[in-house]
């Protein structure tokens, strides 16, 4: 069966170039067009798509507002896309808060090398949440946090508890490891670790805001974030995840000595790696020129040099994404005698990354999102 697209954008010519190449897939079809925000709400409640395609600014009604009210009424998949820019970057992860999964650059030289590679991770990326079925949405505040800049950011935070956590409906996979239950009952492991490292994709926006608000100032370890995202974007995300956490949060930079109760966000378009041994430990944040990694910064080139340098002192987390990033990078360090934990099928927007690992047999346990933060307290000994 087809994935059902509403197409919505203020800019006809921009309409037609999405719904040209999203036809090209026999697996897509364009049931409809809006070229405002108030439009798009109307027409999801009448066209019910699959997946919905939205442009941030428009007229009448702003493409944010628009996902609030879709996402309030008729909960559907929603695919932003943005400008690279400062501005752009603020209002996309506004739009993520709001409820939208993924996201895309508007200028499409922006988004791979060629034209091919834009247009199939376009329709890939609408296919992927598409098969997401939303059959309930409930309202889950985000977790309380301690914001170090309380005045700047209380009315963002007030609109950010009200966000709708959506679920699709999914059974279990039996290759999955077996979750890990209620976090309150499970016992900590007792092994010790000197680092975090968390990778993600589709859906890690809203995922590590969920966890890393819920972390205490006296975290004991650094943790290493790899979130797919462009280079425009990560500096925004890293300042407003540090408005909202009681740990530090940074964009990594070359040299960064890594510190406990310090999240250091690999810079889009960069590969971040470890280096050092000891008290020595730095970060190394370059430009990688080679074609063949698909990923910038790339999971599994992060969590390949965390083996190195901590051995089996890791605990690594995979959450939701799309693609198998992260498997090889997890499997060296599982060889080192690090811990691996996925997160669930069911808390996931894109089971891809985290099956990945299930499946490869790397992940000790699976875990909702909604309990990592509280095992991860309690695993490292501050909860």
């Amino acid at each position: 069966m087809a994935v059902k697209v509403l197409v919505v954008d203020d800019s006809s010519f921009f309409r037609r170039r999405v719904s040209e190449i999203l036809e090209q897939d026999n697996g897509i079809e364009v049931i409809g067009f809006a070229v405002n925000g108030r439009e798009a709400v109307d027409k999801t409640a009448q066209l019910r798509p699959d997946v919905i395609t939205m442009d941030v600014e428009m007229p009448v009604l702003d493409g944010i507002s628009a996902v609030k009210e879709i996402m309030s009424s008729n909960p559907t998949p929603i695919l932003m896309f943005s400008s690279l820019t400062r501005a752009g970057a603020s209002a996309t992860l506004d739009a993520l808060d709001a409820g939208a999964m993924d996201f895309l650059p508007k200028k499409f030289e922006d988004i791979a090398r060629n034209n091919n590679d834009a247009i199939k991770l376009l329709q890939s990326k609408v296919k992927e949440i598409g098969r997401q079925r939303l059959t309930r949405t409930t309202r889950v505040p985000l977790p309380s946090a301690t914001s170090k800049s309380a005045s700047s950011t209380s009315e963002r935070f007030s609109t950010l508890a009200k966000k709708p956590i959506v679920q699709p409906d999914r059974s279990f996979n039996n290759s999955t490891p077996r979750p890990s239950g209620n976090n309150t009952s499970v016992r900590a492991s007792g092994k010790q670790y000197q680092l975090v490292a968390i990778g993600t994709s589709t859906g890690g926006p809203v995922a590590l805001q969920t966890i890393l608000t819920q972390l205490p100032i006296n975290f004991p370890h650094p943790i290493l974030l790899v979130q797919h995202m462009p280079a425009a974007f990560t500096p925004a995300f890293a300042s407003r995840l540090d408005s909202l956490c009681k740990i530090k949060v940074k964009e990594a930079q070359q040299g960064d000595r890594l510190q406990p109760g310090c999240a250091y966000l690999a810079p889009g378009g960069q590969q971040m790696m470890v280096e050092g041994r000891g008290s020595n430990r730095t970060l190394r944040v370059f430009e990688d020129k080679n074609e063949r990694v698909s990923y910038k910064p790339s999971v599994d080139i992060t969590f390949a040099s965390a083996a190195k340098a901590y051995q089996g002192d890791v605990l690594a987390i995979i959450l939701t994404g799309m693609g198998a990033d992260g498997r090889d990078g997890a499997r060296m360090l599982k060889q080192t005698g690090a811990t691996i934990w996925a997160q669930d099928e069911k808390s996931c927007v894109v089971y891809g990354m985290p099956q990945a690992i299930a499946s490869a047999g790397l992940a000790s346990e699976s875990i909702s999102l909604h309990d990592v933060a509280a095992r991860l307290n309690k695993e490292v000994g501050c909860g």
